[in-house]
């Protein structure tokens, strides 16, 4: 049997570092339902505790996932998860980003450099090249073709 799965990424502030992957993929927040979160709220399922509000939504504290434009069936949703201690050594996993054919990969690194990027390591193998970068929380991300 084959699985189907989701990418989990630990974040300290899950909202804001979804905001910044889906800008910087250009994906989609998965949008908040608020009378979803208020109906668990009023069943006793949550406490108003296990929310926040974030850009003026409410929305469950401890998580925010992103998603392909074209659905789950182009790519993994990416869930950002709420987690209390901060990032303290390399990741074991990471995101290959690919560009487009139209895209230049030196161009998004800038762009995501410009938005709170780190800039890691250049690597080649091959005809290969990348560029390893860190989000704002340290997680890191090669950018290629």
């Amino acid at each position: 049997m084959a699985y189907t799965f989701q990418v989990t990424i630990d974040s300290a502030d899950p909202h804001a570092l979804a905001d910044w992957w889906a800008d910087a993929l250009g994906w989609e927040v998965e949008p908040s339902d608020e009378a979803f979160i208020r109906g668990m709220i009023a069943a006793g399922h949550a406490t108003d505790e296990d929310t926040t509000t974030h850009n003026g939504v409410l929305v469950w504290q401890t998580g925010q996932a992103i998603r392909h434009p074209e659905g789950l069936e182009r790519a993994p949703r990416v869930l950002f998860q709420l987690v209390p201690e901060p990032k303290t050594v390399k990741n074991r996993v990471h995101l290959d980003v690919r560009t487009g054919p139209d895209d230049d990969p030196k161009r998004v690194v800038e762009r995501l450099l410009a938005k709170g990027a780190t800039f890691l390591h250049e690597g080649r193998q091959g005809p290969s090249a990348w560029t390893t970068i860190a989000d704002p929380q340290g997680n890191e991300i090669c950018i290629t073709h």
